[in-house]
């Protein structure tokens, strides 16, 4: 793959190994809204805490006084995917960690009874992208942002889940260009792809989220839940299926020679590991 269809990434991923660990997720509640908006250094890179973040955050919006969510970032980024400098870092052990925590935020948000409003305030790199889309509504801003899933570029394979997920929300054919070319997109192909369901203008980003979610909450919040999970269902018993493949995967980011793609992904990219 050309490097040139991934010049946005060497900000991200400096960006990732500047930003300190600290997590935090700002929340905000109004008229039975809860905005969720990540906050994690400068692209809310994921890793564990991030994961685990994500986790408690969706377990306290199960209470009776929350009955939508909108999730989204800060600054340009909605998230940049997984921090791969913390992956290098801690090699195979910090995987084990890792991984089941993102199958764990990831299966959450899917699975989460009432409305998921994903706001896009920019870019929604790899697991951002997935992120996204595992929510039930998708709205990106106008701008440079760019949305797509290059895992193949960086030389790590999908867990069956991500792929599952993404699977059930764009078309097969979109699906494969974008995974074995590792190209992303800005906000116009990203609707013409189902990446999102539409675009908003700059600056009007919450006010449509906002909107959206109220149109939401006219259903009745049973009907919703059943016929929502009715949606994901399929999603998880695929996932289920992929067992065997999926232990494979997991086995992947294990090895060593796992850990020299990604640095040489860096090194190539960004100048750094």
């Amino acid at each position: 793959m050309s490097v040139t269809r991934l010049n946005y990434l060497p900000e991200l991923l400096n960006l990732c190994n500047l930003s300190n660990l600290r997590i935090m997720i700002e929340q905000k509640d109004a008229d039975g809204i809860r905005v969720l908006k990540l906050a994690h250094g400068k692209v809310s890179a994921m890793d564990v805490e991030l994961g685990e973040a994500l986790i408690d955050a969706f377990k306290a919006a199960q209470g009776d006084s929350v009955r939508a969510v909108i999730l989204t970032g800060s600054g340009s980024s909605f998230s940049a995917g997984v921090d791969l400098f913390r992956v290098l870092d801690g090699g195979a052990e910090y995987a084990r960690r890792f991984l089941p925590v993102l199958d764990d935020f990831l299966r959450r948000v899917l699975t989460f009874p009432k409305p998921v409003i994903a706001a896009i305030n920019g870019h929604a790199i790899a697991g951002g992208c997935i992120l996204t889309a595992a929510c039930d509504h998708r709205i990106m801003t106008e701008g440079g942002g760019r949305i797509g899933i290059p895992e193949l570029a960086v030389g790590v394979p999908f867990p069956a889940l991500p792929l599952q997920i993404m699977a059930a929300r764009v078309s097969d054919a979109v699906l494969r260009d974008l995974i074995f070319t590792g190209r992303t997109v800005q906000v116009d192909d990203a609707k013409a792809m189902g990446l999102v369901d539409e675009k908003c203008p700059d600056g009007m980003l919450m006010n449509r989220a906002h909107e959206v979610a109220r149109t939401y909450l006219a259903i009745p919040a049973h009907a919703f839940a059943l016929t929502k999970e009715a949606f994901y269902t399929p999603i998880l018993k695929r996932t289920e299926q992929l067992a065997d493949v999926n232990a494979r995967v997991v086995q992947e980011w294990m090895e060593p020679h796992t850990y020299e793609t990604i640095r040489a992904y860096l090194a190539r990219t960004v100048g750094k590991k």
